[in-house]
Formats: structure tokens, C-alpha cells, sequence
């Protein structure tokens, strides 16, 4: 379900002449996330719910746990270029084809993927050259970085400390950035539109909101709080936040909210019963 409804997005961003926008370009690249962390975290999640345990090498873990890195850090650095767009769109709608134009949307997602790609490599190799004794069971449904700090063992007290200044990094000033372009954007709303303006900008808002708020507060709980007050049943409760739920109902909250997307739903439809 997860795979076909952000592939649908995809396909429809790709092929539909009134999803060309800056906004459904991001949420393209957001939708590319989502398949890339439902494909790396879904089957060992079946395996461990449906087998109650499964066997994972510590190579693979390492690259499942890359995959994981690469599509959260992205997805972070996505739903903040999408807060930039939404506040160029309300806040200065004047110069917002200029500024958003298509050189700067590729360069945003390209540096978004890039910075991801090698925080995460950076990352999975500091964990990979770790020690690795006595207990071998993570106790997750996937190999997380928290999980395999605590199986070192040896305290390393510098991994773990770039582990948190890496996650913070890439979750609390984003987080920070989107909650000041919000702030911005509500007063400029406030004081300028009308009623029906309002009613338009809040519309437009209300979907990159929910997701904002799933998103960050749970990788926030999980990956802000240091080692010292770490909870496995509390960190896999939260990871299906962002690693199940936020993949499945991104697509569904866009396209309820955008009837854009439900137009060009509608015209592929009716293209394949013609």
C-alpha cells in the first residue's frame, strides 16, 4: 500500500501537466523517500513481526541502517525546502517565480540528497568500525544507530556524541527553520489577506503541518535524547511513526488536502476506463 500510493504520486508529479509547480516537485522527492525507507525497513519489520526474530549480518545491518540514515536525513531536508517554498508562495508572491526557479528547486534537491547521502556514509562507517561483544540481539525491528551504539562494547563516548550532534543537526534546526518560516507566514496571513485568503493559505499549509509535526516529533523524542535516558519499547513505539506510518499517509494526507492532485487523479482514471 505504501509503495503504490507514493509511486502513484510519482507517476502522477511526472506525467500531469497541473502538478508543475515547485511544491509537487518536492513532493515527488518526498514521495522518493518514502519508498526508500518502506523498502529498506519493511522486510525485516514483516520477518520480526511475523517470526517474532530474525538473523541479520552485521554488514547488511550496516547498509540497511544507511538506507534508513539516507532517506530520514533527506526527508528532513525536503519537508524544510517545502516550509521555504510555502512561505516565498504567501510572504513575498511577488517574486516567488523568480526566486523558486527551476535551477534553484534542483539545486535545493540536490544538495538535500547529497548532504544526506554523506552524512549517513559518514555515519555508517563510524558504527561499522566500532567493537562489537557479548550480547548480539538488537532490540529493534531494524538496525537503528541507537540499537547498535548500545551493543558496543565499548563506551565510545566521541561515536556517540557525533551520533547526537549528527541527528540534532539534521532534525532540530530544520525543525527550528520550519517552525520560523511558519511563524512568518501566519502573520503575514493575519495582516494581510481577507477571509477567503486565509481560509486558501491554511488550506495550502495544513498538510506539510501534519506531516511536519509526525515527522519531527518523533524523530526528535527518539534521536534528540541522550544515550542516558534510552528506552527500547519507547523508541520502537515512536519509530513506526516515521518509519511506517509517515511512508503510508503522506500521499493520502497531500491528496486529500490538494485538489490538484485529486484532478490529475481523476484524468488518469478516466484515460485507463476510456
Amino acid at each position: 500500500m505504501t509503495l503504490i500510493s507514493n509511486l502513484v504520486i510519482i507517476t502522477l508529479v511526472l506525467t500531469s501537466q497541473q502538478l508543475r509547480s515547485p511544491m509537487y516537485f518536492f513532493l515527488g522527492h518526498l514521495a522518493t523517500t518514502d519508498i526508500l525507507v518502506s523498502i529498506s525497513i519493511a522486510p525485516s519489520m514483516l520477518q520480526v513481526v511475523l517470526e517474532e526474530e530474525t538473523t541479520i549480518y552485521l554488514g547488511p545491518c550496516i547498509i540497511q541502517m544507511f538506507f534508513f540514515c539516507v532517506s530520514e536525513t533527506v526527508e528532513c531536508f525536503i519537508l524544510t525546502v517545502m516550509s521555504y517554498d510555502r512561505y516565498l508562495a504567501i510572504c513575498d508572491p511577488l517574486r516567488y517565480n523568480s526566486i523558486m526557479s527551476s535551477r534553484l528547486q534542483y539545486h535545493l534537491m540536490f544538495w538535500s540528497w547529497f548532504t544526506g547521502s554523506m552524512t549517513s556514509i559518514y555515519l555508517a562507517a563510524q558504527i561499522y568500525l566500532l567493537q562489537y561483544c557479548g550480547s548480539n540481539v538488537i532490540d529493534h525491528f531494524f538496525c537503528d544507530t541507537v540499537a547498535l551504539l548500545e551493543l558496543s562494547c565499548l563506551t565510545n563516548y566521541i561515536v556517540k556524541v557525533e551520533d547526537l550532534i549528527i541527528s540534532v543537526t539534521v532534525t532540530l534546526f530544520p525543525f527550528v527553520f520550519i517552525c520560523l518560516t511558519y511563524i512568518c507566514i501566519f502573520s503575514t496571513v493575519f495582516r494581510r489577506s481577507t477571509h477567503t485568503g486565509r481560509r486558501k493559505a491554511f488550506s495550502t499549509c495544513t498538510s506539510h503541518l501534519i506531516v511536519v509535526s509526525i515527522f519531527f516529533g518523533s524523530l526528535l523524542s527518539v534521536y534528540g535524547a541522550p544515550s542516558s535516558v534510552y528506552s527500547a519499547n519507547l523508541n520502537k513505539s515512536l519509530s513506526l511513526l516515521y518509519t511506517f506510518f509517515t511512508p503510508l499517509f503522506n500521499p493520502i494526507i497531500y491528496s486529500f488536502r490538494s485538489q490538484e492532485i485529486r484532478s490529475a487523479l481523476r484524468k488518469i482514471m478516466n484515460r485507463f476506463q476510456n
